[in-house]
């Protein structure tokens, strides 16, 4: 979930900068000029301003969305470093009681050994 998560930020991230790199298109061939060319320059001139405010807050966008991206890939990182630590000593700890169990269980199979060897010495003494 966390992978899928990562990867729709950066696809809207790479898609939001894309919207806000396109070039213009190349002007059509001048037309002859009418006497009123002002009024559409300035239309012109204002649906660029816009253009460009809308790009760069895409493009704004566009970083926030990476920079919560690598946000989370980087406590995501932490958070399995953290979980292969705390696995590490787990098993370090079962191996641990693993091997004093088994000393123990070698100790108490020493001593009945020695018991019945004691056992077999004096019956066999008569004692």
């Amino acid at each position: 979930m966390k992978k899928s998560l990562v990867l729709a930020s950066l696809v809207a991230a790479v898609a939001l900068a894309a919207c806000g790199q396109k070039e213009e298109a190349a002007p059509a061939a001048p037309a002859v000029e009418a006497p009123a060319t002002a009024p559409a320059d300035q239309a012109a001139d204002a649906a660029k301003q816009e253009a460009d405010a809308a790009a760069g807050e895409a493009t704004d966008a566009a970083k926030d969305a990476v920079d919560a991206a690598k946000d989370a890939g980087a406590a995501a990182v932490d958070a399995t470093k953290d979980a292969a630590s705390d696995a590490v000593d787990a098993a370090k700890d079962a191996v641990q009681a693993t091997t004093d169990a088994a000393k123990d269980a070698a100790s108490d199979a020493v001593d009945a050994a020695k018991a019945a060897a004691d056992a077999a010495t004096n019956a066999a003494t008569g004692k």
